[in-house]
């Protein structure tokens, strides 16, 4: 299933409307080109339906492509990255 991913940079955070309700992966920008993930967010009634992992990737693959370091403050994309290897590059050294 694909979703309709938006960055919301006003709200700072990966956006996506499911049945009217909205699922987020929020962030916050730091200087030195990082972005640190701070929770994700997925309603009870979305649940199971692979929306956190679209997030996830989304976030992540819009990271690698503006050059940011990813600081994963955040449980479940700590998690995602940890079961997807080919992400770990983007993260702090």
């Amino acid at each position: 299933m694909t979703f309709d991913i938006q960055d919301n940079k006003e709200k700072s955070q990966y956006e996506t409307t499911v049945d009217g309700t909205v699922a987020l992966a929020a962030y916050e920008l730091e200087p030195e080109n990082r972005i640190v993930f701070t929770h994700t967010i997925v309603p009870q009634e979305l649940s199971g339906r692979g929306i956190a992992q679209s997030l996830a990737k989304h976030a992540l693959d819009d990271a690698r492509t503006r050059n940011l370091t990813v600081v994963p403050q955040c449980a479940f994309i700590a998690s995602y990255i940890k079961r997807h290897p080919e992400y770990e590059d983007l993260l702090q050294k």
